[in-house]
């Protein structure tokens, strides 16, 4: 039987609390960025590390109707 993996809850709060460090949306809360902004990310390349690793996560949190997940996280 194999092990269904966990989310990281830690990894998951981060992206309700964690802002953007650079760009044009400079300090938005990764939850709070765009699509358009997150699916350019995702045509040029995700950057490197952990920041890259939420990107990638928001957009698919966002591109699946998911962000009703992270709504209890945002009231903490």
């Amino acid at each position: 039987m194999t092990d269904i993996p966990q989310a990281n809850p830690e990894f998951l709060n981060q992206l309700v609390t964690m802002k953007m460090p650079f760009g044009k949306y400079k300090d938005t809360v990764l939850c709070n960025l765009p699509v358009s902004y997150l699916e350019w990310f995702g045509r040029k390349g995700f950057p490197a590390g952990k920041l890259g690793m939420l990107l990638q996560t928001m957009l698919e949190i966002k591109m699946n109707g998911l962000e009703y997940l992270l709504e209890p996280l945002k009231r903490r």
